[in-house]
This record gives C-alpha cells, sequence and structure tokens, in this order.
C-alpha cells in the first residue's frame, strides 16, 4: 500500500477497464413468446397500421432474419397468438362447463369470460374480430370463425341440456337460437370495444343485456 507524503501526489494507476456485459442468449422458446408479446402489443395501439416484420424487429431489436429463425412466416406468428386465444378461453369455458350451476349461470360466466380475456388484451382483440388479419393469410380468419363456432356449440350444449330436463318442446331449436345471439353479442362487444380504440369497455352493459337473452 502506497502512503502519500505532505505535500506530494501520488500518480494513480489506471483503473482497469470494465469487461463487457455478456448478452444473455434467450432460453429456449423465450425468443419466441417474446416475439408473440410484441406483436400483440404492437396491435395494442389504437389505429395502428399493419404491423411489418420489420417494425416488429426494429421493436425487439434484431433482424428481421431473426424472426425467421423462430417462425417460418408472419402468418404462424399469428397463428401463435391464436394459439393463445384459443388456449386461454377454452380451458376456462371448459372449467365453467363441468360446473354445477343453473344453465343461464353458466352460458353468462362463458359469455363473461371472453369479455374479461379481451378487455385485459386488446391486441388479441383486433385478431378475434379480424382487424389484424385483413391482409393476412385467409386461414387466419377462418381460424377465428372457427372459434367463434366452438363457443357457440358450448353454449348449445349448456343450453340444450338446460331446456330438455326443463321440457321444452323444441329444446335444441330453443337452445341454438339463443346460443347464436349469446355469441352475436359477445362478437358486436368486442368490435365495439376494437372500432372506439379501446376506450369503450366491452364489459359496458354486458349484465343487463345478458339478463334481456337469458
Amino acid at each position: 500500500m502506497q502512503v502519500n507524503e505532505p505535500g506530494h501526489t501520488a500518480s494513480t494507476a489506471e483503473a482497469p477497464k470494465a469487461a463487457p456485459p455478456v448478452r444473455k442468449r434467450p432460453k429456449p422458446g423465450e425468443r419466441r413468446v417474446q416475439i408473440l408479446q410484441a406483436l400483440a402489443a404492437m396491435l395494442e395501439q389504437p389505429g395502428a397500421e399493419r404491423v411489418t416484420t420489420a417494425a416488429l424487429a426494429a421493436r425487439l431489436g434484431v433482424s428481421e432474419a431473426a424472426l425467421y429463425r423462430h417462425f417460418a412466416s408472419k402468418a404462424q406468428m399469428f397463428e401463435g397468438l391464436i394459439d393463445f386465444i384459443e388456449q386461454s378461453v377454452f380451458t376456462l369455458v371448459n372449467q365453467i362447463t363441468e360446473r354445477e350451476l343453473p344453465a343461464r349461470e353458466k352460458s353468462a360466466q362463458v359469455v363473461r369470460v371472453l369479455i374479461q380475456f379481451a378487455e385485459k388484451n386488446p391486441g388479441m382483440t383486433r385478431v378475434m374480430v379480424g382487424d389484424a388479419l385483413v391482409y393476412e393469410n385467409e386461414r387466419l380468419q377462418q381460424r377465428m370463425n372457427l372459434f367463434f363456432d366452438k363457443l357457440e356449440a358450448a353454449l348449445k350444449q349448456v343450453l340444450r341440456d338446460s331446456a330438455a330436463a326443463e321440457g321444452h318442446a323444441a329444446p335444441t331449436a330453443d337452445a341454438q337460437a339463443r346460443a347464436a345471439a349469446l355469441t352475436a353479442l359477445a362478437m358486436g362487444q368486442l368490435q365495439r370495444f376494437a372500432r372506439s380504440g379501446f376506450r369503450r369497455a366491452p364489459s359496458e352493459h354486458l349484465d343487463a343485456s345478458l339478463a334481456l337473452l337469458l
């Protein structure tokens, strides 16, 4: 250790240079999730134009080639979002339909689950209503159409079983009409949410509307 004498200054040794930070490699599958999260976030911007892979790559700070190492096409990225929508919503829908509840309450809860998911995920709402899919591969819109068909089928099953148990003369026809009306209500709420730039919550007047239909 060097001690300075009074009136003298010691020459300072040059501080060792800090090693450059080591860039952490994403875990397997982590980059895919980051890409989908970024895409969903970009879709949340009200009035956002078509999302390009160049803009998505810029947001993530990577090259477009890096995106294509994880997804073969932009359509495949949207399919990843649709997979998430389907898994998130129908996991809850299946739980609801298995509960011991009156059919009307089950049906209302199924619709609420979809609306709550949309409210928490505005970017996904644009996928569900098709706004984000206008210039994309046609099969993506077909998948979303099937999503709502599946939702309507789940509602129809719940309502048909109840109508049959209550002795309705035409339980299937009654259930089909109610399920179609509930699905149309849900789709309308999502459309209004997206068209308003996410200002009008999809849950607005929902309970009153459900009470009228059920």
